[in-house]
This record gives C-alpha cells, sequence and structure tokens, in this order.
C-alpha cells in the first residue's frame, strides 16, 4: 500500500530519513504514528527506526542526546524538532513481565516489528510513502481488529501492561479485540501486578478519558483485568453499573472528573487513601475529594456562593457537567451568577489583613484572631459586608 501524501509531520522528518539512507543504512516511520495517519488521526509523536547503530546515529546528526542508548534510542535535533531514533533491536528474555534483561541490535526491519504488541502498531513507512506490513495489519485495521503480533501468550508474557494498553486501545480506537489475543490476555492478566502501579494508573486514566471509554469497560471485565488492579477486585459488577449509569457518549472533561466518576459508582470510602494505593499526587487526591464533597452536596442542596468560592467555579462546572453524564439537571446559569456576583474570589482580595486588624483596633494574635478574619471572609462571600475597610471594621467591633 502507498499513501497518496505525507502529512505535515513526515514531510518535516523526511531529510533525517534521506541522511540516513544517503550514510548507507535503512529507516522507517514506524509504530502508532503510521496507524494513526491510516486511521486519519492526528499524530503525536514521530518515531523511527533505523538498521544504524546508536553510534552510527550520531556520527550522521550534528545534535544528539542520549535518551535511551542501552535500548538504542537516541534524540535527533534537527529542525527545531525533536525525534526519537531508534535501532532495529530483538529482546531477550523478560526477567519482570516489562522490561528484557538485554537487547540486541540487528539490521532487520523484520526481527524489529516482531517485538511489537499488536499488528495495527507494526506498520513501518519508508521515504516513498510505501506501508510495510508484514503481520496483515492493514485487514486488521479494515476490519478493526486489535490482534496481537505472532503468539499473543509470549507478548503478553513479555510485558504484562501490554493488556492494560490493549484494553485502552480498544477504548481509544473503538476496535474490538481479537478472540484468541483476548484469551491470551484473560490468561495473562496476574501478571499484571508486576507491573509498577504508575504504569497501570496511566494506561487505565487513558482509558477513562478515551471516547469509547465503554468499549474498554467491556475488555476490562472480559479479561478479567481489574481483578488484578489496586483495590479493584471482584468489581466487574460495579464496572458494569458504571457503563448503566453514565452515557456513554459522555466525554470526560478531565482525569479528576473521570476519577470521580469511579469513586461514586465504586463507592469508595476512603477517596484520598485508595488514590494513594494508586500512587496519584497530592494534588490530583485533593482535586477529586473536593469533585466528589460537591457533587455529594449537590443531592440535596442547590450551589452556594460559599461553595463558588471554597472550590472555584472552574471545578463545579466539571462536577455539573458531571451531574448531566449521571442523567442529572446542571445549573450552570446559577453557578455563573454566583461567581459574577462574588466580591472577593480569594482571601487576599480583602482590603484588610490581620496585621491591619491588629495596628488599627488593637487585636492581639492568636487563633480569635483568626476566627475573625474567616468571620470577615465568609461575609464578604455571602454579600452581607463589602469589601471596603470602615465596613470591615465596624464589623468586627460589632463582633467584639
Amino acid at each position: 500500500m502507498k499513501l497518496e501524501k505525507l502529512p505535515i509531520e513526515f514531510e518535516e522528518a523526511l531529510p533525517l530519513l534521506e541522511k540516513i539512507k544517503k550514510a548507507g543504512f535503512e529507516a522507517y516511520f514506524v509504530g502508532g504514528s503510521v496507524r494513526d495517519v491510516l486511521l486519519d488521526r492526528p499524530i503525536h509523536d514521530v518515531d523511527i527506526a533505523t538498521s544504524s547503530y546508536p553510534e552510527e546515529t550520531k556520527a550522521i546528526f550534528e545534535r544528539t542526546v542520549d535518551v535511551g542508548i542501552e535500548h538504542g534510542t537516541v534524540l535527533v535535533l534537527e529542525n527545531g524538532h525533536e525525534y526519537e531514533m531508534t535501532t532495529f533491536r530483538t529482546e531477550d528474555v523478560y526477567v519482570d513481565y516489562r522490561r528484557p534483561s538485554s537487547v540486541s541490535f540487528v539490521r532487520s526491519l523484520k526481527e524489529d516489528l516482531k517485538r511489537r504488541d499488536f499488528t495495527v502498531n507494526a506498520f513501518a513507512l519508508n521515504e516513498d510513502r510505501e506501508v510495510i506490513d508484514l503481520f496483515d495489519g492493514l485487514t486488521d485495521l479494515e476490519n478493526r481488529v486489535l490482534r496481537a503480533v505472532g503468539i499473543a501468550s509470549e507478548r503478553f508474557n513479555e510485558d504484562a501492561l501490554r493488556i492494560m494498553r490493549g484494553i485502552r486501545f480498544s477504548a481509544s480506537l473503538d476496535f474490538d479485540i481479537d478472540k484468541q489475543t483476548l484469551a491470551a490476555m484473560s490468561a495473562c492478566a496476574p501478571l499484571l501486578e508486576k507491573i509498577s502501579v504508575e504504569r497501570s494508573f496511566i494506561e487505565f486514566d487513558k482509558l477513562l478519558m478515551a471516547p469509547h471509554w465503554s468499549k474498554g469497560l467491556d475488555a476490562l471485565i472480559a479479561t478479567g483485568a481489574y481483578d488484578y488492579l489496586p483495590d479493584f477486585q471482584g468489581t466487574a459488577s460495579k464496572w458494569r453499573a458504571f457503563q448503566t449509569l453514565i452515557k456513554k457518549d459522555y466525554q470526560f472533561l478531565s482525569s479528576e472528573q473521570a476519577w470521580t466518576a469511579v469513586m461514586i459508582v465504586l463507592a469508595i470510602a476512603q477517596p484520598k487513601g485508595f488514590l494513594k494505593k494508586w500512587k496519584t499526587s497530592v494534588q490530583f487526591q485533593k482535586r477529586v475529594t473536593q469533585m466528589i464533597e460537591v457533587f455529594q452536596s449537590r443531592q440535596s442542596s442547590p450551589l452556594t456562593s460559599w461553595q463558588v468560592y471554597q472550590y472555584g467555579k472552574e471545578l463545579i462546572q466539571e462536577v455539573e457537567a458531571l451531574r448531566t453524564a449521571f442523567g442529572m439537571e446542571a445549573d450552570f446559569e446559577r453557578l455563573a451568577k454566583l461567581d459574577q456576583d462574588l466580591l472577593i474570589h480569594d482571601k487576599h482580595d480583602i482590603v484588610v489583613n490581620g496585621g491591619i486588624l491588629m495596628s488599627e483596633l488593637n487585636l492581639k494574635p492568636g487563633p480569635d484572631l483568626g476566627r475573625m478574619l474567616n468571620q470577615v471572609e465568609q461575609a464578604i462571600v455571602k454579600g452581607e459586608l463589602f469589601n471596603d475597610k470602615e465596613a470591615i471594621f465596624n464589623f468586627v467591633k460589632n463582633k467584639i
């Protein structure tokens, strides 16, 4: 198969392929970028595979960085862009179900492509726009099927994270998983316990953010992979409930919003502790926890000015949008009005601080002063007090 036209990202990188070829080596565009071109999807990264060994690659180009040279990868800086260029390689046995014990550089493109995960990720594209398909990936692409390269069980035993990648690709590409590949994913699912939580989180997060997340959850349930992820043991029925409770065409606006939905549907009692097990950041945990607080409050009460001030308009917008995903009513109009009417959006906007109160009203530092400042802040937010020095002084005097 030959492409009619190269996308601009490949056009810009063509001089690199030509330089390598001129030096007597082979070079191809490979992997997901080729797949995405064939599917008319946006390209994110342009990866190049070459028969030149790392030191040979470095000799061809003036500006390079050793980003993973032990695995054959050199970062080439050319024409204002950065390109990862990796030597054709084969891999030795995998000692931890994630990384090979060693890699061997080879001159054969076929040997390199044989180690790829799925047929639709095993394409190569040369400088003449010809697609090299050694594993019938074009047929799988046409049939929208995800199939492992070679013997599926071997691919997942080599790298168990490929199970999560397969589930995620199903969600992002809207592909069905080949029966034999699905069976191998199920059989190898226990190996996910060997994979770092951080890597599993990345793939699961991408699944939730994918346009066809429901299809991804179908694959998650079918493979039983959930049983080998942190605190997801025995949750098949809850994931089916997730698919029922949330509109399938809903696209999550952020990772935090998606994981808020997970916490709600799975009825996680301690969201912060749960998310700690997934090795998420403190900021991520805080934002998800806040979304849950607002969502639960909205089950029985309308939005308040204090909520808008405390959590911020953007966070509450996501909560209101999540309500629509659950088939509930949202009140974006009230949210906009409450935000517009706020006299301050941050306590630093208050014209008076603790130092001024101590100086002007002879107040002493300590807990009482802190409580007084909190009362001032809340009164201004609720519209009971103007953000004005004289008004605040009178308010404080009355409280004293």
